[in-house]
């Protein structure tokens, strides 16, 4: 009996922690290896910094709406060690540019045609964002851009960036 209801709360936990937006264990976020815009793009040359990586698409209405947004970010964040990284997941790299013409980035641009970084983080929604802490941790996934989440994800990308502010003074 006890055996079985702890199979039942582990199970509990396994799913919250994939439904979830915050991540009920620190999760390594899946690292990649991409091409990007004017250089490759790998996960692992941001450790130390906080990351807001966000997947989207060129036919996807709700990305055209979060680019001013992460744009906004980071021009605000930026010199305090956040950095955005938006993977296009287009077949066709010309959708992807063309979109980017009509809503240019200040922010690390990577292209993952065949969609198999999409498949590592476990995509469900266009656009999908997960926030990765400087030790490489997943903290956060939203689904989906809801205007009404900008303030909460602004907060936690506060949190995140001013705790390094905090450790160096």
């Amino acid at each position: 009996m006890r055996n079985s209801m702890i199979r039942i709360a582990l199970a509990v936990i396994a799913i919250y922690s994939f439904t979830s937006p915050t991540f009920a264990f620190a999760q390594k976020a899946p690292g990649f290896n991409l091409p990007g815009q004017n250089r490759t793009i790998q996960l692992s040359q941001y450790k130390g910094k906080v990351v807001y990586l966000d997947f989207w698409a060129s036919w996807c209405d709700p990305c055209k709406r979060s680019f001013p947004w992460m744009n906004e970010l980071q021009t605000i964040y930026g010199d305090d060690g956040f950095k955005i990284i938006a993977v296009n997941l287009d077949e066709s790299r010309k959708d992807a540019n063309e979109f980017l013409k009509k809503m240019p980035a200040k922010f690390d641009i990577a292209f993952d045609k065949s969609g198999k970084t999409a498949e590592m983080y476990n995509l469900k929604a266009m656009p999908s964002s997960f926030l990765i802490d400087r030790n490489g941790n997943l903290v956060h996934k939203s689904l989906g851009y809801r205007a009404e989440e900008k303030k909460i994800l602004e907060k936690k990308i506060k949190q995140l960036v001013d705790k390094r502010v905090i450790a160096h003074r």
